[in-house]
């Protein structure tokens, strides 16, 4: 399975046996790469905990499809070529073989990421996103379908961020717990451009901690060397892993493992998501030192707290934020740059000029509600009804101005359209579904 020098590889065999019990815990892994025998390999451990020879699992003809297919159901924009998902798909077959066979004789170079600039919820500012092109995509999924497994046996209990049947509610659900349990001293910990700045040797040496295979290592480097195309100006990143790349999620994981380990081992109470995370503490003083056990890592890393946003907070006097919900004096709600988004989108949906029929529009927005109350409905009841009423204002308000009234629906609108009336178009209400959720809890 693993060799001593990258001059005599043991390689994988292809043909698959008998794994035992242990192929539902690897549900999500690739199948055509990883076999019942390479499953066991991972469950028993390699020599010198490395695996060689991977790169032919990478460009094999049945992975890339995978991965294509992958790629395809995401959808997702063109890169700098302007070649579309469905543009790739087109000549499937050639684009795929050249691909394998680009990898195999290693002639295969990533092209430039495209560079956008979104908007950061609640805030003036933009973040940047790299749009890899389709063919980059594909890669890059049939890289993380080889490499992923590898890592994730590895990771901590306490990671749930771009991790298989792990979720943000997961996350949610333990800093529950562990304010439920009197861990109420919170250092709320914030990297600054993480993605940004991972310093590669870094990562690369983490990498190779568990992958000796030379080809693949340096199929990784390249990609995270690839130009950045912003605007009519391309450059290229001495550090990071750009936000966008199919590979990034992984990668910021593995770096940020090692930070995982020493806090598991040091009996702090992490949890962490992606590069958002929180320790919580029973005492101030434990809060302090594991403040200081993060400063003095992150210095190490090569990375860096935001000096305005890390901080030690009481979680019953103050409250903090932690993946869109504000946890405060036992409960918790959506922060404030969370409903700010969530009216952002409903704006878009009812502007009084909006020329559509009200059952058109309140289909738009039910499906708004449903998405938001989905993560948001663990939040206290008092949060659910101030927005329905919002909600309804901006209905009469536009109902208003189809009668030749100006301003928003007010007075006497609540009486022409009492709330009975938009229940009666199907308006989905936050609050009733509180109530009904909470009734069959």
């Amino acid at each position: 399975m693993t060799a001593h020098s990258e001059d005599k590889p043991a390689a994988v065999p292809v043909g698959a046996t008998q794994a035992g019990d242990f192929r539902h815990r690897w549900w999500w892994t690739e199948p055509t790469v990883w076999t019942d025998r390479m499953l066991t390999a991972l469950e028993n451990g390699v020599k010198g905990g490395k695996w060689f020879s991977l790169i032919d699992k990478v460009y094999s003809e049945a992975n890339l499809l995978a991965s294509y297919s992958k790629v395809a159901f995401n959808e997702g924009a063109p890169g700098v070529d302007w070649i579309t998902v469905r543009r790739f798909g087109d000549n499937l077959e050639s684009n795929l073989a050249r691909l394998t066979e680009g990898l195999r004789n290693g002639s295969y170079r990533p092209q430039a990421v495209r560079r956008v600039w979104i908007p950061k919820p609640g805030s003036r500012q933009k973040r940047p996103l790299g749009i890899p092109t389709v063919r980059d995509r594909v890669v890059q999924t049939a890289l993380r379908n080889v490499l992923e497994p590898i890592f994730e046996q590895g990771f901590a209990e306490h990671s749930y961020g771009f991790r298989p049947g792990r979720s943000c509610k997961d996350a949610l659900r333990r800093v529950d717990e562990l304010l439920k349990a009197g861990y109420r001293y919170v250092v709320d910990a914030d990297l600054k451009s993480y993605f940004d700045t991972i310093p590669h040797d870094k990562l690369m040496s983490l990498l190779g901690e568990k992958v000796s295979d030379s080809r693949v290592l340096s199929l990784i480097k390249a990609f995270l060397k690839q130009g950045v195309m912003d605007g009519l100006r391309e450059w290229t990143p001495e550090e990071g892993s750009p936000q966008g790349a199919v590979i990034s999620p992984l990668l910021s994981n593995v770096y940020l493992n090692p930070l995982d380990r020493q806090m598991a081992d040091e009996g702090f109470a992490m949890v962490r998501y992606a590069d958002d995370f929180v320790i919580l503490c029973q005492s101030r003083e434990d809060a302090q030192r594991a403040l200081a056990r993060i400063e003095q890592w992150t210095a190490e890393a090569g990375l860096t707290l935001h000096p305005d946003k890390t901080r030690i907070v009481d979680a019953k006097a103050e409250g903090f934020d932690f993946l869109g919900y504000h946890f405060e004096r036992g409960t918790r709600w959506p922060r404030k740059k969370s409903l700010h988004k969530l009216k952002a989108s409903l704006r878009a949906k009812t502007k009084r000029t909006n020329g559509h029929c009200l059952n058109c529009i309140i289909t738009n927005v039910n499906w708004i509600l449903r998405g938001w109350f989905g993560y948001f409905r663990h939040s206290h009841w008092t949060t659910f009804e101030p927005i329905d009423q919002w909600v309804r204002m901006r209905l009469r308000s536009i109902l208003r101005r189809r009668r030749g009234g100006k301003g928003r629906g007010r007075g006497t609108d609540h009486y022409r359209w009492p709330n009975s009336y938009f229940a009666e178009h199907g308006l989905y209400s936050l609050k009733l579904a509180h109530v009904r959720a909470s009734q069959s809890c």
